[in-house]
């Protein structure tokens, strides 16, 4: 064994492995910018191995590099099970977890959520990242991801987290002032606010053409927070999940009885990192969350007119 090297420089490996960025990898590991570097150099010096190509966009892994990230992330779940099996549990689930999410499910259900999750798991610090398009989980830049779709292949683990609809809402006061929609052809004299058609990076979410083919947005926004406020303020008719509008008391639904979308979320993370203490605890953390609230994410009493299927099934 090289006198130079120590267990405690692979974390700081795996977390510029993980980011690709000296600075992301020292906010996550709580540190300095020189303190990773240093940690990279002593590393690379004691294996005698470059496992980084540095470049003005940050850290690269090298082929050997790649090869020495399985190594590493072996070496860190066995540690990590090891703590958890010499203390009470609570010790052991500490440390930082990326979290991707879809906007909507980050932000109108697991917002509500972060108080007890801290409360439960203090040692954890989560990291949310609710936008448009999920991170990637084979370059490392999440954790776990709540997706629309579980991947065609790979190494992860893929479970159903929850179904859900979505319904055509209205605000009352355009429904007011427009023609009265009484079946879904009448859709196609409506305006509707959705999202931009060149930006939808995933099947799930394009839902006009399968309500009626041929609509077509006329106001378009990459966020679903921005597509509810242009509902809320008349814009147009919006397609929005239930459990983000069930308690939009502005919002009525258009056809309630005729018109129902239905899609499945995903809970996706490395086969390799779900038996990690801190990442089973977020996983068993979330599926606890949406049983308990089931109710929000289906409106029962309408039939269903489409569900994506997973892309493992296309």
């Amino acid at each position: 064994m090289n006198p130079n090297f120590t267990w405690d420089d692979l974390q700081f490996f795996l977390a510029v492995a993980r980011t690709g960025q000296l600075s992301t990898a020292a906010r996550r590991l709580r540190t300095s910018h020189a303190t990773v570097s240093r940690r990279i150099d002593r590393l690379e010096f004691a294996l005698k191995v470059k496992l980084f190509e540095r470049n003005p966009r940050g850290y690269v892994l090298t082929t050997m590099g790649q090869r020495f990230v399985e190594t590493a992330e072996r070496i860190e779940r066995e540690t990590e099970q090891l703590q958890f099996d010499i203390s009470d549990g609570m010790t052991a689930q500490r440390g930082v977890v990326r979290l991707s999410t879809l906007e909507g499910f980050g932000n109108f259900f697991l917002s509500d959520r972060l108080a007890e999750f801290a409360g439960r798991y203090p040692n954890i610090s989560l990291e949310l990242v609710a936008i448009q398009q999920i991170m990637s989980l084979s370059r490392k830049e999440a954790d776990i991801a709540v997706a629309l779709a579980a991947p065609k292949a790979g190494p992860y683990h893929s479970e159903v987290l929850t179904p859900y609809t979505l319904h055509v809402y209205g605000a009352r006061s355009y429904l007011a002032r427009h023609s009265k929609i009484r079946t879904r052809n009448d859709l196609s004299s409506h305006r509707f606010v959705g999202y931009i058609e060149d930006m939808i990076f995933t099947p799930g979410l394009d839902y006009l053409g399968e309500i009626q083919p041929g609509l077509r947005a006329h106001f378009q926004s990459s966020s679903i927070l921005t597509q509810l406020k242009a509902a809320r303020q008349g814009l147009g008719l919006c397609v929005l999940p239930y459990f983000m509008a069930k308690d939009e008391t502005n919002l009525e639904i258009v056809l309630p009885e005729e018109i129902e979308l239905k899609r499945t979320y995903w809970l996706i993370c490395h086969r390799d990192q779900i038996a990690m203490p801190r990442v089973r605890a977020v996983r068993d953390f979330l599926v606890e969350a949406v049983r308990e609230n089931r109710g929000s994410f289906l409106r029962d009493g309408s039939p269903t007119i489409g569900q994506k299927r997973p892309l493992e099934e296309q």
